[in-house]
C-alpha cells in the first residue's frame, strides 16, 4: 500500500550522493597560494604565463602543489603551496622572475588563499562557497559618483557638438552659451532658426523649443528626461566596469562591485586588509590619447635613431617602440563609446564614437594624413602604454574604426579599455569600513554554533515528541541542509551572515512541513484508520497545507529579492532556496524513508509516531 517504486529510491539516492559531493569541498579547508595577475591593462595573462611561472619555481626549487589558469573575467595564475615558508619564498622568486623593471610590475603577485579542493571534484564544477566580507574580513567602500559633473561633461560635449554641426552647414548664429542644463543658440531670422533645427534634428537624445522676439531669437535644447537617465546609468556602469579591472590588481577573490541606488557603488575586497592600498588602486586615474606617428622616424629604428624635438619615443605596449608626436589629437574625454563589431571584410574591429569636439579635432587632424599611422596611447599613474598603432584609411570624423585587432576577444577587450580606461565622472569615498579576519572568524564561528544547536534542539524534541516518526523527520531535516548547501556552492553563491540567518531559519520552515505530515497522521490514527491508511492520508492531505503556506512565504522572498538590495537579496536568495529544498525533502524524502520502514509490513498494528490521544479515552 505504501511503497515507492525502486526508480524513486535510486533519484533519492542520486541527489543525496550528488548533494553530498558539491558540499564536501566546503570542510576540506584552505592552503596558502600566489595569484598572478596583470600589472597593466595591456597585460594578458595566459597559459604561457602559468608555464613561465612553473620553470620560475622549478629553476628555485620551490615546490608548489598545483599551478592552474583561472580563464574566468579577469584571467590569473593560481599557485598552491603545501605551507606559508615556500610560499613566501615563492612569492620573492615570481616577482623577480615576471618583472624586469620592480618600479614598474608588468604582473602583480598576491598572497591568496585556495581551497583544498581535490582536481577531480574542480572538474566536476564541485568549489566552495566565497566568504562575503563579514565572514572573511576585508575592506569595504561605499562610493559616490558626482552625477552633476557627468551631466556636465555630456551637456558639454553637446555644446561643443552645436558649433560644428552648425559650421558644418553654414548657419549663422548669433552665439552658443549654456544656460543650467539647457544649451541655448541665439539667431537673427526665423529661416536661420529653422535651419539651426534641420542640422541639430539627429540629436535624437535632446528636445528643442523656440524662444525670442525680434531678431534675438533662441533655439534651446534640453536632454529629454530618458536620455538624462541614460547618461547617468551608463556612467555608473562606465565607472563600474574601471573599477572591476582595477580591483583585479588586489588579487582578490570574488570582490563585490555593485551600483546602490542611481548614483551609489559599493566596493567589498573579501580578505583584503591593506585600506590604504585599495584606495589608491581604485582612486586612481587613466587617460587615453590619439597621436600622430612621426613619420621622420624609420619604424624598426625607434631605440637608434635620433628623436625629433617635437617628438617622443614610447617603449611599452604591444605596438612599441613607436616615435609619436607630443601634439595630442584627442584624449579620451572626448570617447562617447566604444564597441566591438566587424569591419567591411567581417574582420574583428573596434567602433569608437567621439562627440561633437572630438569628431571635429579627429576630422582637422587627419584630412591631409591618409596613409600615415596614428596611435592610441593608454596613460595609467604618468606612465604611457601604446595600445594599437593603425594607418589612416580616410579622412575620419566622430565615428573611428580600429582594424587589425585580431580575434573578436581582443576586439571586446580594446573596446572595454577605450570605455574604462577613465573615470566617467569623478567619485568620494562617503564610507570606508574594515572587517578583521578574527571578526570574521568569530562571525563563522557564531553562525555555526547558531545552525548546529538549532538543528539539535529540533532533533531532541521531534524525536522525543514524535518518537521513529520524530526520527524520520529529522533525517529528512539533514537531507535538507545538506541539498540547500550543496545549491549554494553549485550556484558559487558568495555566503554572509544574512546567508547563515537564512539557512537557520530553512531549518524551522522545513520541520513545520514534517510536524503538519506527522499531526495529520495522528489525526488519521484518531479518526480510527489503519497505520496503513493513516500514513497514505497523512501526506496526502498535509501537502495542500505545505504547498500554500511555502507558496506564500516563497512570495514574500521573491519580493525582498526584485525590491531589496545588498545583503537582503543575499538574505532572499538562500531564504527561497531553503523554501524548495524543504518542499522536496520534508514530501519527498520523508515519505520514501517512511515507505521504506513501514510499506513492507502487512499486518501493521501500530505506528511509532508517540501518544496518540483518542477522545474519551482514560488518561
Amino acid at each position: 500500500m505504501n511503497r515507492y517504486p525502486v526508480w524513486k529510491y535510486i533519484v533519492i539516492a542520486m541527489v543525496v550522493l550528488l548533494a553530498a559531493l558539491y558540499t564536501a569541498p566546503n570542510y576540506l579547508g584552505e592552503s596558502p597560494a600566489l595569484q598572478v595577475t596583470g600589472g597593466k591593462s595591456t597585460v594578458k595573462v595566459g597559459s604561457d604565463i602559468a608555464t613561465r611561472v612553473e620553470q620560475l619555481l622549478g629553476k628555485a626549487g620551490l615546490p608548489a602543489t598545483d599551478i592552474a589558469l583561472d580563464a574566468g573575467t579577469n584571467p590569473s595564475v593560481l599557485v598552491r603551496f603545501a605551507d606559508i615558508d615556500t610560499q613566501f619564498k615563492a612569492r620573492l622568486a615570481l616577482e623577480r622572475g615576471l618583472n624586469a623593471d620592480p618600479r614598474d610590475p608588468a604582473y602583480i603577485v598576491t598572497n591568496n588563499l585556495l581551497a583544498n579542493t581535490p582536481k577531480w571534484m574542480r572538474k566536476l564544477g564541485a568549489y566552495p562557497m566565497y566568504l562575503g566580507l563579514d565572514l572573511r574580513g576585508g575592506v569595504h567602500f561605499l562610493m559616490q559618483v558626482d552625477t552633476r559633473a557627468a551631466l556636465d561633461k555630456r551637456i558639454q560635449g553637446f555644446e561643443a557638438a552645436f558649433r560644428m554641426q552648425l559650421r558644418d552647414k553654414d548657419v549663422r548664429h548669433a552665439g552658443i552659451e549654456r544656460v543650467g542644463d539647457a544649451v541655448v543658440v541665439t539667431l537673427r531670422d526665423e529661416p536661420m532658426r529653422r535651419a539651426a533645427r534641420d542640422a541639430l534634428a539627429g540629436m535624437s537624445e535632446l528636445r528643442f523649443a523656440d524662444g525670442g522676439s525680434g531678431t534675438d531669437l533662441t533655439l534651446t535644447a534640453t536632454m529629454a528626461p530618458a536620455a538624462l537617465k541614460a547618461a547617468l546609468d551608463n556612467g555608473v556602469k562606465q565607472n563600474i566596469a574601471t573599477l572591476s579591472k582595477r580591483v583585479n590588481q588586489l588579487g582578490v577573490r570574488e570582490p563585490v562591485i555593485q551600483q546602490q541606488g542611481a548614483d551609489r557603488i559599493i566596493v567589498q575586497l573579501p580578505g583584503m586588509q591593506d585600506v590604504a592600498r585599495a584606495k589608491s588602486l581604485i582612486g586612481r586615474t587613466a587617460t587615453l590619447e590619439v597621436r600622430l606617428v612621426d613619420p621622420a622616424v624609420t619604424r624598426g629604428t625607434e631605440l637608434s635613431a635620433a628623436i625629433p624635438f617635437n617628438s617622443e619615443l614610447f617603449t611599452a605596449g604591444r605596438n612599441a617602440p613607436v616615435v609619436l608626436y607630443k601634439d595630442v589629437i584627442v584624449t579620451g574625454d572626448y570617447i562617447s563609446s566604444a564597441t566591438a563589431t566587424f569591419d567591411s571584410s567581417q574582420q574583428p574591429a573596434v567602433s569608437i564614437d567621439l562627440n561633437g569636439d572630438g569628431g571635429r579635432k579627429m576630422r582637422q587632424a587627419t584630412r591631409d594624413k591618409v596613409g600615415k599611422l596614428m596611435a592610441i596611447v593608454l596613460v595609467e599613474n604618468r606612465k604611457p602604454e601604446v595600445l594599437m598603432v593603425a594607418t589612416i584609411q580616410q579622412e575620419l570624423g566622430s565615428t573611428v574604426q580600429i582594424t587589425g585587432v585580431g580575434s573578436i576577444g581582443n576586439a571586446t577587450e580594446l573596446a572595454l579599455l577605450l570605455r574604462a580606461g577613465a573615470l566617467y565622472a569623478p567619485m568620494a569615498v562617503i564610507e570606508e569600513r574594515l572587517v578583521g579576519p578574527q571578526l570574521g572568524a568569530e562571525n563563522i564561528m557564531k553562525g555555526k554554533h547558531a545552525t548546529l544547536y538549532g538543528f539539535a534542539a529540533i532533533a531532541v524534541f521531534m524525536i522525543a515528541y514524535y518518537t521513529m516518526f520524530g526520527f524520520f523527520s529529522v533525517l529528512a531535516l539533514a537531507i535538507n541542509v545538506l541539498l540547500l548547501v550543496a545549491i549554494l556552492s553549485m550556484m558559487q553563491v558568495t555566503l554572509t551572515l544574512p546567508g547563515i540567518a537564512a539557512i537557520a531559519l530553512a531549518l524551522g520552515m522545513a520541520i513545520d512541513a514534517n510536524v503538519l505530515i506527522n499531526e495529520r497522521v495522528r489525526e488519521e490514527l484518531r479518526a480510527g484508520a489503519s497505520p496503513q491508511a493513516a500514513i497514505s492520508a497523512g501526506f496526502d492531505r498535509a501537502w495542500a497545507t505545505i504547498l500554500d503556506s511555502n507558496v506564500t512565504t516563497l512570495i514574500v522572498a521573491l519580493a525582498l529579492l526584485v525590491f531589496g538590495s545588498g545583503a537582503i537579496r543575499g538574505f532572499a536568495i538562500v531564504h527561497a532556496l531553503g523554501i524548495l529544498t524543504s518542499m522536496f525533502s520534508a514530501v519527498f524524502v520523508s515519505r520514501g524513508v517512511v515507505n521504506l520502514w513501514y510499506g513492507r509490513r502487512k499486518k501493521l498494528q501500530s505506528l511509532s509516531i508517540g501518544t496518540v490521544w483518542v477522545p474519551g479515552q482514560a488518561r
